[in-house]
């Protein structure tokens, strides 16, 4: 009952996870923030659909459709496709029509539905249509390695790949480690202490905001209302 959700890393540089869901007598969920956009496609009610969905800055209610299945690829931060501006989707999606069981339209071109198992063969036809790109100094700073570029250039290239700063790239993914820490058992004081939060308060304030959740309600094995797809890696 409620909202089922299995995913899987990918080996793919361009791919953060892959994801599937069912929902089950459940209307809403609490959408977490995320540095990464997603690909998704559901069935409702015998309709098919498609959307991109945006990266997103703070925790929001969204409505889940009962009794329908999803299939989702969250795409690594700095990848983007060019022709879908990644700072109009911030906080955002955008509906991509005429999908059927079978295919949908992307670029002009019809293209066959990826499911769960093979989401890595679709990606890099993508890539070899140059429709999906990984911008390589967002890569390497992610990476802790070298960008080889002034840090001007690097804080303009992640709001171009990302629709984000650096730094709220940043601050997404240490609230999303903190969740996993909390989950895990970790004292709040050691979470304050592992991940750079100034105090409780402000780690408090970081959990309110981009997931939604004090650290005793994310504690809570039955929560009222389901979290959206929630990783740290």
């Amino acid at each position: 009952m409620g909202l089922e959700v299995e995913s899987r890393p990918s080996d793919s540089p361009y791919v953060q996870r892959v994801w599937r869901s069912r929902s089950d007598d459940v209307g809403r969920m609490t959408s977490v923030a995320s540095a990464t956009w997603d690909l998704v496609f559901w069935e409702h009610g015998g309709r098919v659909s498609a959307a991109v969905q945006g990266p997103e800055t703070k925790a929001s209610p969204a409505p889940v459709p009962e009794y329908a299945t999803f299939f989702g690829i969250s795409f690594a931060v700095g990848t983007s496709m060019p022709h879908f501006p990644m700072e109009r989707l911030v906080d955002g999606n955008l509906e991509i029509p005429d999908a059927t069981r079978r295919s949908f339209h992307l670029k002009g071109s019809a293209w066959r539905l990826p499911g769960y198992d093979d989401a890595e063969a679709f990606v890099r036809r993508l890539v070899r249509e140059e429709i999906l790109v990984l911008d390589p100094v967002v890569a390497a700073v992610l990476g802790g390695r070298p960008a080889g570029v002034s840090e001007r250039t690097v804080q303009r290239r992640f709001v171009a790949a990302t629709g984000l700063t650096q730094g709220a790239v940043q601050r997404i993914g240490r609230a999303r480690q903190a969740v996993a820490l909390i989950r895990d058992g970790v004292p709040a004081h050691d979470v304050i202490h592992r991940l750079g939060y100034f105090d409780q308060p402000h780690l408090s304030r970081s959990l309110v905001r981009y997931v939604g959740r004090t650290a005793t309600r994310l504690a809570d094995p039955a929560p009222a209302e389901p979290l959206s797809l929630l990783y740290s890696d």
